[in-house]
């Protein structure tokens, strides 16, 4: 229900590539799709609920989501998805570059940082 209304097979089918396989479980309760994991993330995301109010019909419980969330980031996942929608998009001639912003940081120099008296 929820899965097909959050994320397409289009889309699914780019997603599962970047994602990292995770070794066959021996023990303990089925483990969750990964589609069905990233239904329950996007949920959250779009609707703006805590992790705990995940509905069950989704199929993903809210931990597990966060969880799996958690591991797909410190694998790389998202900027691995970013890569490649960028490059998709790039290849579609669907990128206006010419658009592109670079921005920087400024950090005060406290105490006029370490070259003062040269500034003078």
């Amino acid at each position: 229900m929820a899965q097909a209304l959050l994320v397409d097979d289009g889309f699914w089918g780019l997603l599962e590539g970047v994602l990292r396989e995770r070794p066959p479980q021996r023990t303990g309760r089925p483990c969750v799709s990964d589609r069905v994991a990233f239904t329950a993330i996007v949920f959250v995301l779009v609707t703006g609920v805590p992790w705990r109010m995940v509905p069950t019909e989704i199929g993903c419980s809210g931990v597990t989501a966060w969880r799996r969330l958690r591991d797909w980031q410190a694998a790389g996942a998202w900027e691995g998805l970013h890569r490649e929608l960028l490059r998709r998009l790039n290849a579609a001639g669907q990128l206006d570059w010419s658009r592109g912003i670079v921005d920087s940081s400024q950090i005060r120099a406290l105490h006029g940082g370490p070259d003062r008296a040269l500034a003078g």
